[in-house]
């Protein structure tokens, strides 16, 4: 992984270029003191992680975000902050940051935060070669990485289905999943906390996400059904995935003919998620 530093503390980016470059797979490919010049460098720069500031002079870290979310669409980022402002911490989510690490920094605190979101890139990139693959008609044989590669394709190709992996909340959904296969549990199950390190606001929002990637799912879902496609697949993920009377009440909404459409449950979409593989 390539990383981009900021913040205009200079010892911070020493800290962190130690800790994440005892991985022999990261980089630090740049260090920046000030947000402006971050702006300048990533925009040349094959960046994959960002880890930016909260509170800097000039730009701050959440205003570079969301600059570098509109440019740079694909590129995630972590926050670093000694600030504990709930709203201030919400605000920098709803910019597009993936997690937060605090200062004093803790080694364990950024090895684990990294690993999340570096699997989170691995796997946005595998789902962009599946659908490139797709797209193309091709076939390929892949090795296999883990006891769990097939399942994790599956679930890719599930998302794909439903024409919901450009969604924001895609990757959240890959990640959960992932965990519920790994550990051999359901939805209720997940720690959400201990597993992202998160409060229950931070929690809150990436359920926001997750909820509006799956009603994306939904109406499509009822939009396929509505052009006469409703084939096997179609009511099986209907059924499985939200309760098919949830899926005809959104295509009722699609006609005209109903004032609201289907509900969503995330327990039962993601357990229905792992059932399918």
């Amino acid at each position: 992984m390539n990383f981009y530093i900021v913040d205009d503390d200079p010892s911070i980016p020493m800290i962190l270029r130690q800790i994440l470059e005892k991985n022999p797979a990261n980089t630090v490919i740049g260090i920046a003191h000030d947000a402006k010049k971050a702006l300048a460098d990533i925009m040349i720069m094959d960046v994959d992680i960002v880890l930016a500031d909260l509170l800097m002079p000039g730009l701050s870290g959440i205003e570079l975000i969301k600059k570098l979310k509109e440019l740079k669409p694909n590129l995630r980022s972590i926050m670093i902050s000694q600030v504990k402002d709930s709203d201030l911490r919400a605000e920098a989510y709803e910019a597009g940051i993936e997690f937060f690490i605090d200062k004093p920094i803790n080694v364990i605190e950024v090895k684990t935060v990294v690993e999340k979101v570096s699997q989170s890139v691995q796997m946005a990139a595998k789902l962009n070669n599946i659908q490139s693959l797709v797209g193309g008609g091709a076939v390929a044989t892949a090795p296999v990485v883990d006891q769990h590669q097939q399942e994790k394709e599956k679930i890719l190709s599930i998302l794909r289905f439903l024409g919901i992996t450009s969604e924001a909340g895609s990757s959240d959904i890959l990640a959960v999943a992932q965990i519920m296969l790994d550990q051999n549990i359901s939805f209720r199950d997940i720690d959400f906390n201990a597993a992202y390190h998160i409060d229950d606001r931070e929690k809150k929002i990436m359920f926001q996400r997750i909820r509006r990637a799956i009603k994306t799912g939904l109406t499509n879902l009822a939009n396929i059904s509505l052009d006469g496609m409703g084939d096997e697949i179609v009511v099986e993920y209907a059924n499985t995935l939200y309760e098919y009377k949830n899926v005809r009440s959104e295509m009722l909404l699609l006609e005209g003919t109903r004032s609201t459409g289907g509900k969503t449950s995330l327990k039962r979409f993601f357990d229905g998620l792992v059932q399918e593989v």
